[in-house]
């Protein structure tokens, strides 16, 4: 822990002038889980102390996998990184979402897309909601129900939504669910008070997506739902003002594990700038083949 702190502390200017840290040192043996989630909400505290009150610039992964060009000063700039080299469609990150979020049975706010290639190898890729830099679902809200928050979260205040779903027109990751059923009562962590964009009571005639459990970030000690759930590993939450992201099992170096794996983001040639990245099994497409995706 103390030395995760020194070198969160120790801000850097890089060659081209981006922000960066110092290097960890051995004893953090970050790839190795030595820190806790507790240990690392705790460290994700102190970073935003850090670097508080300072308009930063992300730091440069590679061509493929940079992320967009600004930050706020907030505490926090959330992202999502997940794994498909690890991913074998247990699905149990959409059911932790359902149940946690008291969402019906035909309703999910994570997709699983499948299929098999020509060599007989199966593939999946989980798509929640990408946490666009450049939210069209924002744009195009009639009633500005649709928000990013100051952490980087699309979120949705669903005592304003009308329900028009031109947002759900919008998205081009099919990341957006009408609410056509009464939700199922479920129990939150603690944090803002239920029926929040942070936790949606997800009301008949409005519209919902992922929400990043942004009522337990950073409000408890808890990773979201999905991340939590998930046996192998799949899904990293990730924080760039730390440079740190967990899965529940391990902890990583947050740019160098994008760099290193050459983490690419879904749909980039639209322009939206995702907060959420994927890494690639090998002969894997995002988004699959041209026919035979589920």
């Amino acid at each position: 822990m103390q030395g995760i702190n020194k070198a969160i502390k120790r801000l850097v200017i890089g060659p081209e002038g981006e922000l960066g840290l110092s290097p960890l040192t051995e004893s953090d043996v970050v790839k190795q889980g030595n820190l806790s989630r507790r240990n690392l909400l705790l460290s994700l505290g102190v970073a935003g102390v850090a670097a508080a009150g300072s308009a930063l610039s992300l730091i440069k992964y590679s061509e493929e996998a940079s992320a967009a060009a600004g930050l706020t000063s907030a505490d926090h700039q959330w992202c999502k990184i997940i794994d498909l080299r690890k991913c074998v469609g247990l699905r149990l990150c959409v059911t932790s979402c359902q149940t946690r979020h008291g969402l019906p049975a035909d309703q999910t706010w994570i997709r699983v897309l499948s299929w098999e290639s020509d060599d007989g190898k199966k593939h999946f890729q989980p798509v929640p909601c990408q946490m666009c830099e450049n939210p069209p679902c924002v744009a195009v809200c009639p009633v500005s129900a649709t928000f990013k928050n100051p952490q980087g979260i699309i979120l949705t205040d669903q005592d304003l939504c009308i329900g028009s779903r031109a947002c759900m027109a919008a998205c081009p990751y099919e990341a957006r669910y009408f609410n056509w059923d009464k939700s199922i009562p479920a129990t939150k962590m603690p944090g803002p008070a239920h029926n929040t964009p942070e936790f949606p009571a997800n009301q008949i005639g409005t519209v919902g997506q992922c929400v990043l459990c942004a009522d337990r970030m950073p409000f408890s000690k808890e990773l979201p739902s999905c991340v939590e759930a998930c046996p192998n590993g799949v899904l990293y939450i990730g924080d760039f003002i730390s440079d740190v992201a967990v899965n529940g099992k391990v902890t990583v170096r947050l740019s160098t594990f994008l760099k290193e794996n050459n983490a690419v983001r879904f749909k980039e040639e639209l322009g939206t700038s995702p907060r959420t990245f994927y890494i690639l099994k090998e002969g894997q497409p995002l988004g699959g083949p041209v026919g035979g995706v589920k």
